[in-house]
């Protein structure tokens, strides 16, 4: 993961980033030197041709078979990613890069539901949509050369857009053999456990999924447990080996498994993909992404009832708009795994994003996650979380705490760069019931909320904006008796317990005797 701890810490820690980033900056500037002078120059591979930008170093991964194949700097990769990549625990993010492989279905090269096919005897991109999650990527597979592209961006998607319309085809282009490879779950998955099941004790995570060799020869090590990122548009290093047959395999061997999502970011932050601000769109945002966690997590044989986590990476939690979105995007992505049948899970800094759960844990404003992931580089393994997350909170074998980071380590002879985690978590219990349905309204003006539709004691406040209801009830009218006021809605105020009522007067749309959403949408009796 990539997230400091607070406190004295924290400096020393991004001092160790800075040097990590640094470096591997050096080390992909180093390939430029030989940059044509011109804004573009032209890349070429198995007889697909690309123009990108100058000073974009291009990387023969033939040649070069350890290099860390990272989605946020840019650079060109070709080849298949190695089984083993030299990658810093510390990237995060995704900028305009390039990644060029055989069509071969191996490790990355494989068509999924989002894949792009050129027709045959091009190397057209045509644009489509296919998911309602932003992906921060482009795959386009060329069947007529062999090869597949993945063209990844931040807030650049036109950039990628534009390189991959440069595409051609030349005389040494040669067709790949039989079918498209697809990615999916193999049979072998089906007795895969649920994830990360019950264990106390050590675990690790590393940028990109180690090998299945080098999680053998770490049976040595004192670790049980490693994290995967399993997708998300915030995810920058390559997965070759995060297949259902690594999943079937680690955890036959005894490994449990934290399925990780690097999804949006906080409003607040430096990263290309971003939660709004807007409530209403930050639940969407979190909706389309767990149900696209969902996804990636059954295309490599995680079963539901496997806690997904969302890697909120910490931010200015002074910030309240910043911190509202957080909280909106979290409590849909809760909501939405439960619904498909996934325990929700959320990992961030201990001084952000877990210090803005722990203020609503107990006030029913958001949906709560299942399980925390803190990052608190205090160098103890345990999951005690200090002043920043009550013991009360998250009690019950639902704590997982990164107690150290960036660092080297080498067991049965294999170095990996990791971040260091201790769990306690239990696979015990159900999937919660979906929350009943919430319509967003728009309100004109800030009111009072109440106990019931006829109380006349005032016990809250909603305030002025874009808020959720449950339903409506009949009660008393308030203000204009003109007014088509006779409706009450519930929901959970601003100010105030959750579970209370406001009169629909102050809905900005709504019709003769109806109460209605922001789209239209006639909300149903309780």
């Amino acid at each position: 993961m990539h997230l400091t701890e607070p406190g004295r810490a924290r400096r020393a820690a991004r001092a160790a980033i800075a040097l990590l980033l640094t470096a591997a900056s050096a080390a992909l500037t180093a390939h430029s030197a030989q940059a044509a002078t011109s804004a573009t120059h032209e890349v070429a591979y198995h007889g697909y041709h690309l123009r990108v930008p100058a000073d974009w170093p291009v990387i023969d991964l033939a040649t070069e078979p350890g290099t860390c194949v990272r989605f946020d700097v840019h650079a060109v990769y070709l080849g298949h990613p190695a089984g083993q990549e030299h990658c810093p625990t510390h990237v995060v993010g995704r900028t305009e890069a390039l990644l060029i492989e055989p069509l071969d279905g191996t490790g990355t090269a494989t068509v999924d539901r989002d894949t792009v096919v050129a027709a045959k005897g091009t190397a057209t991109y045509t644009p489509r949509r296919t998911t309602a999650a932003e992906t921060g990527q482009i795959r386009l597979a060329v069947p007529s050369a062999g090869v597949i592209a993945t063209a990844t961006y931040g807030t650049g998607k036109p950039s990628a857009e534009r390189i991959l319309r440069t595409g051609r085809l030349d005389g040494q282009a040669r067709a790949g053999a039989g079918r498209l490879p697809e990615a999916t779950a193999s049979a072998a998955t089906l007795d895969v456990a649920a994830q990360p099941g019950t264990y106390a004790g050590k675990g690790f995570d590393a940028c990109a999924a180690p090998s299945t060799s080098t999680m053998n020869a770490w049976g040595a090590s004192p670790y049980r447990a490693v994290g995967v990122y399993i997708g998300g548009n915030s995810r920058a290093c390559a997965q070759p080996n995060l297949t259902s047959s690594w999943v079937s395999t680690v955890t036959a061997n005894g490994w449990h498994l934290i399925p990780t999502y690097v999804g949006s970011q906080a409003p607040c932050s430096s990263f290309g993909h971003r939660v709004s601000t807007d409530p209403a769109t930050a639940r969407s945002q979190g909706t389309a992404e767990a149900d696209d966690a969902v996804a990636q997590a059954q295309t490599i044989g995680l079963p539901g009832g496997s806690v997904l986590y969302d890697d909120m990476e910490g931010y200015d939690n002074t910030n309240s708009s910043c911190s509202t979105g957080v909280l909106n995007y979290l409590s849909a992505w809760t909501d939405e795994l439960h619904a498909r049948g996934y325990l929700s899970g959320v990992y961030s800094s201990a001084g952000s994003g877990m210090r803005d759960l722990a203020a609503q844990y107990t006030t029913g404003a958001y949906s709560m996650p299942d399980h925390i992931w803190f990052a608190w580089w205090n160098n103890a393994a345990d999951t005690n979380s200090g002043t920043y997350v009550p013991a009360a909170d998250w009690p019950d074998h639902q704590r997982i705490h990164q107690y150290f980071g960036g660092t080297n380590e080498t067991w049965g002879g294999v170095t990996v760069n990791i971040d260091g985690d201790y769990l306690d978590v239990s696979d015990g219990g159900s999937v919660p019931p979906p929350p009943p349905a919430k319509y967003w309204v728009d309100t004109f003006a800030t009111a009072p909320v109440y106990g019931s539709p006829t109380s006349t004691t005032q016990t809250g406040t909603l305030n002025a904006g874009t808020n959720y209801v449950y339903c409506k009830v009949w009660g008393r009218q308030i203000g204009d008796a003109t007014a088509y006021n006779h409706w009450w809605l519930k929901t959970d105020p601003d100010v105030g317990p959750a579970g209370q009522y406001v009169s629909a007067y102050y809905l900005s749309r709504w019709g003769n005797d109806e109460a209605k959403d922001n789209n239209g949408t006639v909300i149903p009796d309780c």
